[in-house]
């Protein structure tokens, strides 16, 4: 999904569990109105990772297992392979696994603790997973790592992603653009470029703006290079 701030982006994704109910109409699950489901069922049904994920004053381990306490060293560990999170956490952590992490996850970087918030989501195996722009705050280094495992995140499984760039749209088999509360455009990348309208306009804009910072980046080397002040 694509939309300008207070689109209700954010709010159409907290439909699903049922953080808010609609006041109008009604949202279904296989057809099924979520109000008929047993809440506690359907939100464990469902793997969310938010732009900001928090990451508690414990273990690495604990911290993944945070909805399914009772899962196994090995199940926590798949759990990060697929997010492509155990490799840091094997080789670069000091205690692996068992190193404490400080409240917020401070003293991991932002990809980081959006892996182990992936690797948290995916631990329960949930038929839905809800991605509310997870690579808005990084850089687009890390963006790619963060892309990776989302990809693996999302095979054989539903999934709804709110995002920006078009490095993480384009991955999706359907966009939606949102304007003020309302569907304004809908389809994939190539079908929603051909036309004129709020998506093509936000990447042409995201084009020229990348373009811009390769050119600086070029320009600040070449500064480098030639010995200047």
């Amino acid at each position: 999904m694509l939309g300008t701030t207070g689109s209700g982006k954010s709010t159409l994704l907290s439909l699903l569990p049922r953080f808010y109910d609609p006041s109008e109409g009604r949202v279904t699950l296989d057809g099924t109105d979520l109000r008929r489901l047993d809440l506690q069922t359907l939100r464990g049904n469902i793997g969310i990772v938010f732009q900001e994920s928090f990451l508690f004053s414990n273990t690495v381990a604990e911290n993944i297992a945070f909805g399914r306490p009772e899962a196994t060293a090995q199940q926590v560990r798949r759990a990060a392979e697929i997010a492509q999170a155990h490799g840091f956490i094997a080789n670069d952590l000091e205690r692996g696994y068992d190193t404490l992490l400080t409240e917020g996850g401070g003293n991991l970087s932002g990809g980081q603790r959006q892996r182990i918030a992936i690797a948290r989501a995916l631990l329960t195996d949930p038929p839905l997973l809800l991605l509310d722009d997870p690579t808005a705050a990084i850089d687009p280094e890390t963006e790619q790592e963060i892309l990776g495992a989302m990809d693996r995140a999302m095979h054989g499984r539903t999934t709804f992603v709110v995002a920006h760039r078009m490095s993480t749209l384009r991955r999706a088999d359907r966009i939606v653009v949102l304007q003020r509360g309302r569907v304004v455009q809908c389809g994939t990348h190539d079908e929603l470029m051909a036309q004129e309208g709020m998506y093509k306009h936000a990447a042409d804009v995201q084009a020229a703006d990348d373009g811009s910072r390769r050119l600086l980046g070029m320009d600040v080397d070449g500064n480098r290079g030639g010995g200047g002040a």
